[in-house]
């Protein structure tokens, strides 16, 4: 009986320590995406030569502060998620610098009724930000596995507004189209022309494009009319190449 009683209390402790760990480790992740949202603020005021603004969107900022990035980094790496750096997430492919999520977002001037494409799902995680802000995200991922993984991190994160799929972004997703918003999270050779056929008249789209690891742009599109667009060079940055058959 003694033994029985022994045996209740420590299972009581061991319930009372996890759940009371679990709830420390929320608290501290909590903590770090508010210091992480000021470290953002503090490089859109250090490039506010380069971006023309001294401030995101709170909109934007608010969805940087929700969502959990270290749900969206590989394990061993968890400790690392909220340094705003871009972070290896295997397959030679790295999740973005917050900096770069958070300003990219903000470009794209969304609304809560618009349609996004994100081409180069990566973790999920800038679709999971932009899954805060819009009706719904269509994303493409030519990598197989790390598509899958993105796919079942979004589901288990109960984000059902995010569309996913396997394939070659630099075409599309023309059963989609036409898109509010288009987000390219690997650098181009060139401004892919099925994005631009893809995206409605007065959106925008996002993406950088230069050679490879070299010198990048990160340009801003407006799609102005069927065959017109205006082209924004907002600042220097360094992306994985977007890869496929193109």
């Amino acid at each position: 009986m003694r033994s029985m009683r022994i045996l209740f209390l420590l299972l009581v402790f061991l319930t009372t320590f996890c759940v009371g760990s679990l709830a420390e480790s929320e608290e501290s992740f909590t903590s770090a995406r508010e210091e992480l949202v000021q470290k953002i603020e503090e490089d859109v005021r250090s490039t506010r030569f380069y971006i023309d603004k001294e401030s995101l969107d709170p909109k934007v900022m608010a969805a940087m502060r929700s969502v959990p990035r270290h749900e969206f980094v590989p394990r061993s790496l968890r400790s690392y998620a909220y340094e705003n750096r871009p972070l290896a997430i295997g397959y030679g492919q790295t999740i973005s610098q917050p900096f770069i999520v958070a300003l990219m977002t903000d470009l794209l001037e969304v609304a809560p009724t618009d349609r996004v494409l994100e081409v180069g799902t990566g973790s999920g995680y800038q679709a999971a930000i932009l899954a805060q802000l819009v009706q719904r995200v269509y994303t493409i991922e030519i990598i197989e596995p790390l598509a899958k993984e993105a796919e079942e991190r979004l589901e288990r994160l109960e984000m059902s507004n995010i569309k996913t799929r396997i394939g070659d972004g630099y075409y599309g997703w023309s059963e989609a189209a036409p898109f509010d918003a288009i987000i390219v999270t690997a650098a181009a050779g060139q401004i892919p022309p099925p994005l631009i056929r893809q995206l409605k008249e007065g959106g925008r789209m996002v993406i950088p494009v230069g050679s490879g690891f070299q010198t990048q742009q990160l340009l801003l599109i407006t799609k102005e009319g069927e065959d017109r667009i205006t082209t924004r060079q907002i600042l220097p940055v360094v992306f994985v190449p977007l890869t496929g058959s193109h």
